[in-house]
């Protein structure tokens, strides 16, 4: 009869094995995030024309309705007007006409498909000035969007990771396979 037994604790122990591995091989998609794979204008990119929109591309689709871009001059304007669009993996902004020559930064943040929030930037620069630095500004609606531009700086920090730590998913099954090993070895005692 130990034989049997030995059998029996050893078929029960490795069904626990296995559910625990299971556990934690399903665990996994769910630790991975949102991240930017590119950007146009590229990040760093020196252009001599000032762009008419901008774009991010992230690893997975994005849904327009959790995406927010926010473009800040180097005046301290906000330059990103419309709304925000989004088709698969690229969100998408209309730009206004740009200003003065120098870095724009290009504030992001979208959700990623486990609920996350995922924020960063990128920038480039307009080596000649834009469209809108030579026009004689609007004062109406230029005023106004400057106004925002300190939440600006809040609202797109550098990239976040920010996710679930792995550290009790392992916790979590080492405890899930001992547990099962121990109930293993006494159901085979009895």
């Amino acid at each position: 009869m130990p034989s049997y037994t030995h059998r029996r604790a050893l078929r029960v122990g490795t069904v626990t094995l296995l559910a625990g591995l299971a556990l934690l091989l399903g665990a996994a998609p769910a630790l991975a995030h949102t991240r930017l794979q590119g950007s146009d204008p590229s990040d760093g990119a020196s252009l001599d024309t000032a762009p008419e929109h901008v774009a991010l591309t992230f690893n997975e689709e994005m849904t327009p309705e959790f995406s927010t871009i926010t473009v800040v001059g180097p005046d301290g304007a906000r330059y990103e007007t419309g709304a925000v669009g989004a088709e698969g993996g690229t969100v998408s902004s209309a730009l206004l006409p740009l200003g003065p020559a120098g870095q724009y930064k290009i504030g992001y943040r979208v959700v990623s498909a486990d609920g996350h929030p995922v924020s960063g930037e990128v920038s480039f620069t307009l080596t000649t000035p834009g469209p809108a630095a030579s026009a004689p500004a609007p004062a109406p609606s230029a005023a106004p969007a400057a106004a925002p531009a300190p939440e600006t700086a809040a609202a797109a920090p550098a990239e976040s990771d920010g996710g679930t730590p792995v550290w009790p998913w392992i916790v979590g099954a080492v405890v899930l396979v001992g547990g099962g090993v121990v109930a293993a070895l006494r159901l085979g005692r009895g």
